[in-house]
């Protein structure tokens, strides 16, 4: 049995973040076989393709586990209807150079949960956008926008009994969605 690789990008750097949170509680719901990897990405500085040919070691690192990975996870809140800052500097940082994006032809999930009631739909949908420039075949169902509110984590952390199922499915969707794009 082989081992998968999920590198996982978190769109909140927030010490409780309810994305973080969610990573967390999916990664519980993976097979023995699979590991989700969370990615530093707070320590990246600012995007300037004036770098793009002496990338920061924060760089090289997150591009380096993006490359090790069998697929990756966005974890997104919404900020203003869109993706958070964090995670577009990211994104714009594995992308670069033009050329040589850690990214291309690695497959996708986009998940997100939000106070809001329709999750982190734009976000999602900004993101998709992106991902799609960036040669990645992401998921497209099921979609997830999540709400957060009570009961969906239980004291330990876990996917609460109400959401249990469906992010069950979802994780599975995602997992073999992985595979047959790896």
């Amino acid at each position: 049995m082989s081992q998968t690789t999920i590198a996982v990008l978190v769109g909140s750097l927030r010490r409780e973040s309810f994305n973080r949170k969610l990573a967390d509680a999916l990664a519980r719901l993976a097979p023995a076989d699979t590991t989700f990897k969370q990615l530093e990405i707070g320590d990246l500085p600012l995007y300037n393709q004036d770098h793009d040919d002496n990338q920061a070691e924060a760089v090289k690192r997150l591009k380096a586990g993006i490359q090790a990975a069998d697929g990756v996870l966005f974890v997104t809140p919404e900020y203003n209807r869109s993706v958070p800052g964090v995670l577009k500097n990211a994104i714009d940082h594995a992308s670069r150079p033009y050329g040589k994006s850690a990214f291309a032809g690695k497959p996708a999930g986009v998940i997100g949960v939000s106070v809001g009631a329709i999750g982190t739909a734009m976000a999602q949908q900004h993101l998709r956008n992106v991902l799609a420039y960036l040669d990645m075949p992401t998921l497209g169902q099921p979609e997830a926008f999540i709400h957060a509110k009570d009961g969906l984590f239980d004291d330990a952390g876990n996917i609460g009994p109400a959401s249990k199922e469906f992010l069950q499915g979802w994780t599975d969707a995602f997992l073999a969605w992985v595979k047959q794009h790896g």
